[in-house]
């Protein structure tokens, strides 16, 4: 078999689809290395070069021009003879010519559709617009999540049968214990705190850090949050120097993978209180490092964190702050929750079974020419 795949955010984005390229590619060429996965894109870069490195694995130019992306990668991959096309973000290629192949795309959420607030008028319309065409010119489309999946049907209007669940992993960098060594370099290379909750993602509204903050106010836990900062992060940065928490609360950018999976490793608590997510991929990390996590109970979040994450309405600071205290104070419990959420990571979100289950969709796809 020979899957050939829009490698754009495999060699230029540095989290989100850029991580579930690489680690996409890099499962299945570890477990199914019989085939071969051929990366498509204007240009590669040193980002997945260790990829690359396996044989299975190859990088291919797509032709010049104009919008080659969205006019010319679709035949760049028949002209390769591959037996499969895989959009990895929601998108597909306008233009085919008449050698047969077959198309899957994921998506990964639509949550410009639930949440117009926090995207442009443009851009809603844009990303309605390629989504809606991928899925309708698919022959398979792969949702990461129930709810994505139930989006899917209802908002771009394609039948249930279409689409198929397989959900995301996380980095191989979370799934290894790290030794004391490693963990007392990084937390001595970040001045971290003795005990700390942990908050990872992009600080943006969405995301609703300013409510673990407020949750957070008029305690002596300690916050580390670790993630780019948008526009939303000043109206936090003025509210915490205001409220005279700057010890308490710590900001950190720029961390490798490694070192953030020390960082899950050394948290008491991992807390995500996001209003909607495709899926939620540092619930993962958390469940992979033996950390317990406190998430939102809405969207897909408790898909991600299964029976034995802590659920709060993430609109409720009362909440929050009385599920944080719960858990900081209880180690017994902490240690019960993160056990039980690394078992249910293990039998959900390992990379055998992930791969397993997009290869089973390969399978069928071809099977249905």
């Amino acid at each position: 078999m020979k899957i050939a795949y829009d490698a754009k955010r495999f060699f230029n984005n540095t989290s989100g689809l850029g991580n579930y390229s690489r680690d996409l590619v890099r499962m299945l060429s570890e477990f199914f290395p019989e085939n071969k996965y051929v990366l498509l894109a204007k240009r590669e870069n040193e980002r997945g070069k260790a990829i690359l490195e396996n044989p299975s694995v190859s990088f291919s130019p797509i032709s010049k021009g104009n919008m080659a992306r969205q006019f010319k990668m679709g035949k760049d991959a028949q002209n390769l003879g591959v037996d499969i096309f895989h959009g990895l973000s929601g998108e597909l290629p306008l233009k085919w010519n008449k050698k047969p192949i077959q198309k899957i795309v994921t998506i990964h959420d639509l949550i410009f559709v639930h949440y117009p607030k926090f995207y442009s008028f443009f851009d809603r319309k844009i990303h309605f617009w390629k989504f809606k065409k991928a899925a309708h010119s698919a022959d398979k489309i792969i949702a990461i999540s129930e709810q994505t999946k139930k989006d899917v049907i209802e908002m771009l209007k394609v039948p249930a049968e279409k689409v198929v669940v397989v959900y995301q992993g996380c980095h191989a960098a979370f799934k290894t214990e790290k030794s004391q060594e490693e963990l007392n370099t990084v937390k001595s290379k970040y001045n971290l705190p003795e005990r700390f909750v942990l908050n990872v993602g992009t600080i943006e509204e969405r995301k609703n850090l300013f409510t673990v903050i407020k949750a957070l106010q008029h305690t002596d836990i300690p916050l580390v949050v670790v993630g780019r900062k948008t526009k939303y992060a000043d109206q936090i940065l003025n509210f915490i120097k205001k409220e005279n928490m700057e010890a308490q609360v710590q900001f950190l950018e720029g961390v490798s993978m490694e070192e953030l999976a020390c960082i899950y490793q050394l948290a008491d608590i991992f807390v995500y209180p996001s209003l909607f997510e495709g899926f939620g991929i540092p619930i993962i990390e958390a469940h992979f490092s033996k950390t317990a996590v406190i998430t939102s109970n809405l969207s897909c979040l408790p898909e991600a964190g299964g029976k034995d994450a802590v659920y709060v309405n993430p609109l409720n600071v009362k909440d929050i702050k009385a599920k944080i205290n719960f858990l900081w104070d209880n180690e017994s419990e902490r240690q019960r929750r993160a056990e039980k959420s690394y078992e249910f990571a293990l039998a959900n979100f390992s990379d055998k079974k992930i791969t397993g289950d997009v290869m089973k969709v390969y399978q069928e796809v071809l099977l249905s020419k």
